[in-house]
């Protein structure tokens, strides 16, 4: 497969974005994840990333860095047409308080810039909380760098990640 700025050799060696070996795409195939790169310009909207990913809204997975004390954060996986339910997600997590970082504070938790964030090859890798939604789709998921993204298998990736499978959405407010 080649885009501009990936490539992945036939060889099967690890994929290179902008001349460095992307640490999403080495943990990615370090978990033995089967996937395919979509490497896309940038996009203004989630529609336009379904778009130009070929898929459906809800298959545009968002990554959202949650905080629950000090220095302590999480990942929440949920459908692009979804939002974080805050209610059910302290109620899983059976606590009062939850917030999200700052991008400095995304940034410092991940190793990764706000619109790239996943948690394949984070800096650190935070506990995983998925939408039950999730299952049993292909999904797509940031890939950690702008305009690339990963298809892959929703359970695969699931498990992958020993995420937690929760209802801890609501449906995006419309506007």
């Amino acid at each position: 497969m080649s885009a501009a700025g990936v490539s992945r050799p036939a060889t099967g060696a690890a994929v290179t974005v902008t001349g460095m070996p992307s640490p999403a795409i080495t943990a990615l195939d370090a978990a033995g994840l089967t996937y395919r790169l979509v490497s896309h310009g940038a996009v203004d909207s989630l529609a336009e990333a379904a778009a130009v990913r070929g898929v459906a809204v809800p298959d545009v997975v968002k990554t959202i860095v949650v905080r629950q004390s000090g220095n302590h954060h999480l990942f929440v996986l949920t459908p692009g047409d979804r939002v974080i339910s805050w209610p059910k997600l302290r109620t899983l997590l059976g606590v009062h308080r939850l917030s999200m970082p700052d991008a400095a504070g995304a940034l410092a938790a991940t190793g990764y810039e706000r619109g790239t964030i996943t948690p394949f090859g984070a800096s650190t890798a935070w506990p995983v909380i998925a939408d039950e939604r999730l299952r049993g789709r292909e999904i797509t998921l940031g890939a950690g760098e702008r305009g690339l993204a990963v298809a892959v298998d929703a359970d695969a990736a699931i498990a992958a990640l020993d995420a937690t499978v929760a209802d801890v959405t609501d449906p995006q407010p419309t506007r």
